[in-house]
């Protein structure tokens, strides 16, 4: 058996652990840029405040019925999600946990009895809420597919907790879920649902095996389609501990028309995803810098520049000496640019260096100098050295009107207790 662990509106749960007062209250997130809403509690559901809609056509709403609202506090959500990952591993084990994403996370649950699935679930539940501050839903089946079924009923049914295991059970809740929102059913495997007349998950069962081998992508939807029968086909992954890409880019505060700031922008993404590079200790081969435009009464349109570098390395001066030239050849005078990023790609291990006869290797008197800098941003704050390429006032910085502090991971900003 598999379950499936789900952070209830991880990002408003997360303010709410050190908000106690908004207990009960209705809560949203902003996406960068404060722009749309992503994250909202039950009570701000329940006014009827629209997932991924504008803020701006919510506004009245909130302020009527004094909805909390905070921008994304990404540092925050990464520590708190880290925190419920690093429990479940210690209850379930390190190697049955697959993180699936920042608030969910499968489990593997073959070593449990079960006689004991539900106990050990609500066990789970429990010690996450008690230890981290944040709600959870578990739910547990079969198949990766029917855990997420079963997880959309934890939510509902007062207790957090959802097993489908037995025939009777599962058949009662698929047919209760349209077959649109099943795990693994895409946009145009919905309108070919839909136009089949096959429209609860009950009925996409016990379709033929030809016709999702024809209409929902070949394997992957016969795939789907032994998941909902309750035959395992999609496996627990391993947690994957070197990216082979590093990607930073964000979206502007404001429209960015001058080359200066643009380049400010490259250089300082440059130097946060040398850090990530760093911290798993690789080495990048090749950089690409991409932008993108958003000119008066035209579509957004991205532009990007590709560089392989002789030497693999993760010294950011190296890696700035080899992106900002993409820069220039990127900026059209008199265009508007709503978002930069960059991508480190050819990521190999740091002693997997291939020499080159005509440029010289990383110095170990480099890479401790790298070291220094990115410990004392790491326990003084972000930026606290930062390189002059990357500007002094970054006016172009992604807009966060109602940030909150990054409670658990900056001195200054932890939590005070009278």
């Amino acid at each position: 058996m598999k379950a499936i662990v789900d952070c209830n509106s991880f990002y408003c749960s997360c303010e709410k652990v050190f908000k106690p007062e908004l207990n009960h209250k209705p809560v949203v997130v902003l996406s960068n840029n404060d722009g749309c809403i992503i994250s909202r509690n039950d009570e701000a559901k329940s006014l009827g405040i629209q997932m991924a809609g504008p803020y701006f056509q919510a506004r009245e709403l909130i302020e009527k019925n004094e909805v909390a609202v905070f921008s994304s506090n990404y540092n925050l959500y990464g520590d708190m999600s880290q925190r419920v990952m690093t429990v479940l591993k210690l209850l379930a084990g390190d190697d049955n946990v697959e993180v699936y994403s920042v608030d969910e996370s499968f489990l593997s649950l073959d070593h449990i009895p079960s006689e004991m699935l539900e106990n050990f679930a609500i066990h789970i539940k429990t010690i996450v809420e008690k230890w981290t501050g944040v709600p959870v839903s578990v739910g547990i089946a079969a198949t990766k597919v029917l855990c997420k079924i079963a997880n959309r009923f934890s939510k509902k049914n007062g207790s957090g907790v959802m097993l489908l295991d037995n025939e009777e059970k599962i058949n009662n809740a698929l047919q209760e879920v349209k077959a649109e929102d099943v795990w693994g059913v895409g946009y145009r495997s919905a309108l070919k649902l839909k136009a089949s007349n096959i429209v609860t998950a009950f009925d996409l069962k016990n379709i033929n095996e030809q016709w999702a081998r024809k209409n929902l992508g070949g394997v992957v939807g016969l795939r789907l389609l032994k998941e909902l029968n309750g035959l395992p086909c999609i496996p627990m992954k391993e947690s994957l501990k070197v990216k082979k890409m590093i990607s930073t880019t964000r979206m502007f505060g404001r429209k960015v028309v001058t080359f200066e700031e643009l380049r400010e922008a490259v250089a300082s993404y440059i130097a946060r995803a040398a850090e990530k590079l760093r911290r798993q200790f690789c080495i990048a081969g090749a950089i690409e810098v991409f932008v993108v435009t958003s000119n008066y009464n035209k579509e957004k349109k991205a532009h990007a520049l590709h560089v392989e570098l002789p030497i693999a390395t993760c010294l950011t001066p190296v890696l700035l000496q080899y992106a900002l030239p993409l820069v220039e050849k990127l900026y059209l005078d008199g265009s508007c640019y709503s978002k930069a990023g960059v991508i480190l790609s050819n990521i190999l291990p740091e002693n997997n260096i291939q020499h080159h006869l005509f440029a010289e290797p990383d110095t170990e008197i480099k890479k401790k100098l790298m070291d220094k800098i990115d410990n004392i941003n790491f326990s003084m704050g972000n930026d606290i050295i930062k390189y002059a390429s990357s500007g002094i006032l970054r006016n172009w910085r992604m807009r966060q009107d109602y940030i909150s502090p990054r409670y658990i991971s900056r001195w200054e900003e932890l939590q005070k207790v009278k």
